[in-house]
Order: C-alpha cells, then sequence, then structure tokens
C-alpha cells in the first residue's frame, strides 16, 4: 500500500521548500527524485510519484517554484502555461539543482545504503539531465522532452542518462534531440511519435501508448542502474 504526505526540505543556502512524498509498502528498492514541468508539484506529479511508489521506490517531488511562489501549482491552458513560463524564468538554475540536492540527501537519510535516480519531465527533463552531470550522488537519470537539453548538450553526466523524445516535439524539436543523442552515445535515447507532454493524461498532447512504452522502459532502467 502507498502512502503519502508533504515534508519539508532545507537546501544548502538555507532555504526551505516543501516536496511530495510517497512511500511504498515496506523498504524501497531505491529512491527517486521527481523533477516536475513548470506546472508545479500538481495532480498528475502526484499521480507519477504515487506509481513510482506503487512500483518499491521512495519517490520525492520537491516544489521547484517554492522560492518565489509557494505552493505553486496549475493545470494545462495558455493561461496557466505562460504562468509557469514566467515562474520558471525567475528561478536561477543553480538554485533549482540545490532544492534538487536536498532531496538525494533526504533521500541517503531516510532510505540509507540504497541507490538514488531522477526521473524529469520537460523543465524537469532539462534540470534531471545537469543533475547528472553537476550533483553528486545520482546513480541513474531519466529526463522526458527536456526543452533544455540542447543548450547543455556539452555538460557530461555523470551516472547512465535515458532520455525520451518526441518526433512531433518542437521543444526541443528532433532535429535538436537528434544532436544531442549523437553527441552522447553513451546515453539510452528513444523517440516517440508523439508531442511534447506526452506523457502526461491531463494534456492534449497525451500519447498512451507513448507514454506505456517509455514507462516500461524506464522501469527497466531503472531497476538495472538502481539495483
Amino acid at each position: 500500500m502507498v502512502t503519502d504526505c508533504t515534508i519539508e526540505l532545507s537546501a544548502g543556502d538555507g532555504h526551505r521548500l516543501a516536496a511530495f512524498q510517497a512511500s511504498p509498502a515496506g523498504r524501497p528498492r531505491a529512491s527517486l527524485v521527481i523533477a516536475a514541468e513548470i506546472f508545479g508539484v500538481n495532480a498528475h506529479i502526484r499521480s507519477v510519484a504515487r506509481g513510482y511508489a506503487a512500483d518499491g521506490y521512495l519517490a520525492v517531488a520537491p516544489s521547484l517554484f517554492d522560492r518565489v511562489q509557494p505552493g505553486f501549482e496549475s493545470g494545462y491552458t495558455p493561461e496557466e502555461v505562460q504562468a509557469g513560463i514566467g515562474l520558471m524564468q525567475r528561478i536561477d538554475t543553480g538554485d533549482a539543482l540545490a532544492d534538487i540536492a536536498a532531496c538525494i540527501a533526504h533521500a541517503e537519510r531516510v532510505s540509507p545504503g540504497l541507490a538514488v535516480g531522477i526521473v524529469g519531465y520537460c523543465w524537469g527533463g532539462t534540470l534531471a539531465w545537469l543533475a547528472s552531470a553537476r550533483l553528486a550522488g545520482l546513480d541513474c537519470a531519466i529526463a522526458y522532452y527536456g526543452g533544455g537539453i540542447p543548450a547543455h548538450a556539452d555538460e557530461r553526466p555523470k551516472c547512465p542518462v535515458m532520455l525520451h523524445f518526441g518526433e512531433l516535439d518542437q521543444k526541443p524539436t528532433p532535429e535538436q534531440a537528434r544532436s544531442v543523442a549523437a553527441a552522447h552515445p553513451d546515453a539510452t535515447t528513444h523517440f516517440y511519435p508523439a508531442g511534447h507532454g506526452f506523457n502526461c493524461n491531463q494534456r492534449g498532447s497525451f500519447d498512451p501508448a507513448s507514454a506505456a512504452l517509455a514507462r516500461e522502459r524506464s522501469l527497466v532502467f531503472l531497476a538495472r542502474n538502481l539495483g
């Protein structure tokens, strides 16, 4: 049985942020940081965290917008998209990574000795990519349609990485995504006949077949790299 709660974490600079935590029954097999899209830790991200907890992982989704608007979460209307973009532009990347590092440290405290991975979506996918290169303590990273990854293609991940991209996406475009894949042959990269946000069942771009296949591949990747 999965249980969940909201916890408070402290980043290295003293910033305190909320995080949604979903826990499996019994001892977790490993821990996962869930890096959200620009819509905050909303109903969809909470369901993603619960889903991974049902598969045996301790899942922690930090509220990465707490530095500028605590408790923010939204849906997917054009107005809400613009609001999320505006908040994202006010967040320093280094601060967001510090908040992710706080999640990694929390996971190591509550589940000592277990591996830690990160799964990110959209903006969170870009952060997952950056975290794989810049943060200590990660054993693997999965990034779904991280629009900012091409701009950071020179980063060098320190752990195994899986990338999921949509062939119909424009952020990043398929061409940009293939350029990233070519620059990082060690990364496991998959393309799907879908657009941006294809994993989210609350968006018009949701593609059930692509989402199911990506999740199946992700679970195999996590089992291989997190034990």
